[in-house]
């Protein structure tokens, strides 16, 4: 990691790559936010291995290529049959499976699980763009089992924003410096939370920035990079790890360049959009087509 997004060709931006609860049901009934091994939380310069399994809601998602597969982006499992991406992260014409439980993408980590995906909705105003609403949920075939290695993230309060300043954590395996190598162990790193009104002054986002959107990190040091992307700003509150962030965008200067903070999809702003996905799918509201797969 996490110092250094797919590479784009709009200016500064660039592309960092890459049986479901009731909604009444308490958001820890799943058990989520809560890792049975806890993540060592030492203040970081770069990205630092992760402690194995410490994060057991971060997943590898992967596309078959001639005949193997390739790790491509992160995303968040929310609860059993269910997993939080980006709709950047995701082609019409690939293949895709999920991969929980992992901690090293070189070796066949006990404990770790292959799901197959049944179905990937993004969102339908998802615009590549000016990429906004660049979130999309993957739904597995079987809901996996929590265990020690496997557990979903819980989901913030709808419209939640946290300070600026707040502390909070981005894992992947993305790469380990601007064009450098993906990593091979799983990556966490500090990045605090920047405000909308500090992440969108000229010097830093300036207009590219959203309220539908979070900053994070943009010290010139830490950031997310390709292969992080659609993976989670996982973010501590009350005790629970809560999803806070999508990761979406970074700079095309290089992934940790000043005042570039990397850029994620506000979960807390789509909390209604993947309530309303989970219940269409489960046959809780009559079969309108509020969503279309692109």
């Amino acid at each position: 990691m996490v110092k250094d997004a797919h590479k784009g060709h709009r200016g500064e931006r660039s592309f960092i790559s890459c049986v479901s609860r009731p909604l009444s049901t308490p958001r820890d009934a799943y058990g989520c936010g809560q890792p049975a091994v806890p993540p060592l939380l030492a203040r970081v310069v770069g990205g630092e291995d992760a402690r194995a399994h410490s994060w057991p809601w971060q997943i590898s998602l992967q596309y078959s290529r001639n005949g193997a597969w390739s790790h491509t982006c992160g995303g968040t499992l929310i609860a059993p049959s269910w997993v939080l991406t980006a709709a950047h992260c995701i082609s019409s014409s690939l293949t895709y499976r999920v991969v929980l439980g992992e901690h090293n993408l070189e070796v066949e980590d006990d404990g770790a699980v292959v799901a197959e995906v049944e179905k990937i909705i993004v969102h339908e105003k998802w615009n590549s763009f000016l990429i906004i609403n660049d979130i999309a949920l993957i739904k597995l075939s079987q809901p996996v089992q929590r265990s020690d290695t496997i557990q979903a993230a819980c989901l913030p309060p709808n419209g939640l924003e946290l300070e600026n300043g707040y502390p909070c954590e981005i894992t992947g395996w993305g790469r380990l410096s601007t064009n450098g190598p993906l990593a091979e162990v799983l990556q966490q790193a500090r990045l605090p939370v920047v405000d909308h009104e500090t992440c969108s002054q000229s010097d830093w986002w300036g207009g590219l920035v959203r309220t539908s959107m979070v900053c994070a990190g943009g010290d010139g040091v830490v950031a997310g990079c390709n292969g992080d992307s659609g993976g989670p700003l996982s973010c501590q509150r009350n005790g629970l790890w809560e999803v806070h962030g999508i990761v979406s965008f970074g700079s095309s200067w290089g992934c940790n360049t000043a005042k570039k903070p990397t850029v994620f999809t506000r979960v807390s702003a789509y909390i209604d959009w993947i309530n309303e996905v989970r219940a269409e799918l489960w046959g809780w509201v009559l079969p309108v087509l509020l969503h279309v797969q692109v």
